[in-house]
């Protein structure tokens, strides 16, 4: 599945290689993230979302969820 950007409550790998849920789109240019396991405390943003890579939409992850 390709999306032109990410969006709130995906599973992304950031530009670094860290897995990050997107929290967060601040008036269409900001987005926030935070790691995608562990503490929710760290957070930090980006203005590119082209430099992330959806691994899993939140729909998708929802549902797999749901069915485990």
């Amino acid at each position: 599945m390709t999306r032109a950007r990410a969006e709130v409550g995906d599973l992304v790998e950031d530009a670094d290689g860290h897995r990050t849920i997107v929290t967060d789109i601040k008036q269409g240019t900001t987005w926030v993230l935070r790691p995608a396991s562990g503490g929710t405390t760290p957070r930090w943003e980006t203005d590119d979302p082209d430099a992330l890579h959806v691994l899993e939409t939140r729909a998708d992850r929802l549902n797999r969820e749901k069915s485990a």
